[in-house]
């Protein structure tokens, strides 16, 4: 596994951190268009990905890890389809946690 440019895990909250490096966020997909997606981060705020494959061949929920633009933006490196079944209450926890005083246990 390559360590050597971790992706921070991020909802919409905490995105604007880290704008110009390089995150992973889990979006329910709203709609896709033209290569760009809009999606419902884990803490229910809005995200447009950059770059992304057609929103046919997504499922419901993706995660994406790519370049935080600004706090509403990312540059897709990678979509990743997460199924039509995910907790997303659960994954804010996580992003809450690994942006948090355990932020060292998340890379």
């Amino acid at each position: 596994m390559d360590t050597s440019n971790p992706a921070v895990l991020v909802n919409g909250e905490v995105i604007r951190r880290y704008v110009g490096r390089r995150v992973r966020c889990v979006l329910k997909v709203i709609r896709g268009d033209g290569g760009i997606l809009q999606g419902e981060t884990s803490d229910g705020q809005q995200i447009s990905v950059k770059q992304a494959p057609p929103a046919i061949s997504l499922s419901q929920f993706v995660e994406v890890i790519g370049i935080a633009e600004n706090d509403r933006t990312i540059r897709a490196e990678i979509c990743t389809n997460f199924g039509d079944k995910f907790e997303m209450s659960s994954y804010n926890q996580l992003c809450q946690l690994a942006n948090s005083e355990h932020q060292s246990l998340f890379i």
